[in-house]
């Protein structure tokens, strides 16, 4: 009977390490302890703590995908309120951790760039990637009417996450909603301000 592999709980520990911890700071045994795993197992399932890391990054990003799915998804809202709602959602959840935590893709971008090209090369993809459906998103609103045209919908939809992962550096630094409502509050008033004559 072949052992039970123990890739998932390594996985699971890390992301959980490496939001409190960082990329750097997470160790492999920290990362073993908080699984419950043999330390020495760790190699039976990862070639290295940057290959750890990669997988640890897409499990991420695959919930990112879910969550943007869940909200730009919903055909229930106008394209300008999915838009919205992404935040919010994303906002709720940084709550329930007492904004502790932030986004390991952001964290990632500010840690690894400079010393790994392999994960540098993956978020520079996992970008390109999450920018898509937010970008047909504010392009199905500027065809309703709903937000100015004045710039691509591949430029707002870059100004968008981009700022939004800047707004919850600040969050983790002040511990508090205050940076995510105020860029959401500028952001929906101004560059995604609903056009009254629609």
């Amino acid at each position: 009977m072949p052992k039970p592999s123990n890739r998932d709980a390594f996985k699971a520990a890390g992301l959980s390490v490496m939001f409190r911890r960082g990329y750097h700071g997470a160790g492999v045994r920290d990362v073993a302890a908080e699984a419950g795993v043999p330390h020495g197992s760790f190699t039976n399932h990862f070639r290295s703590k940057e290959a750890f890391a990669l997988e640890v990054l897409d499990d991420y990003f695959a919930h990112t995908r879910r969550l943007v799915d869940e909200a730009l998804g919903d055909a229930s809202l106008r394209p300008r309120e999915r838009l919205q709602r992404y935040l919010q959602i994303v906002t709720e959840r940084l709550a329930a951790d007492g904004f502790v935590r932030g986004c390991l893709i952001g964290d990632f971008s500010l840690e690894t760039t400079q010393v790994s090209e392999p994960l540098r090369q993956r978020l520079a993809e996992i970008y390109a990637e999450w920018l898509k459906p937010f970008a047909a998103c504010i392009a199905e609103a500027q065809a309703a009417g709903e937000i100015s045209d004045t710039f691509a919908p591949e430029d707002l939809a870059d100004f968008l996450l981009s700022s939004w992962e800047g707004a919850i550096l600040r969050m983790k630094v002040e511990r508090s909603a205050a940076p995510l409502d105020r860029f959401r509050r500028i952001a929906f008033e101004t560059v995604f301000r609903e056009r009254m004559e629609r």
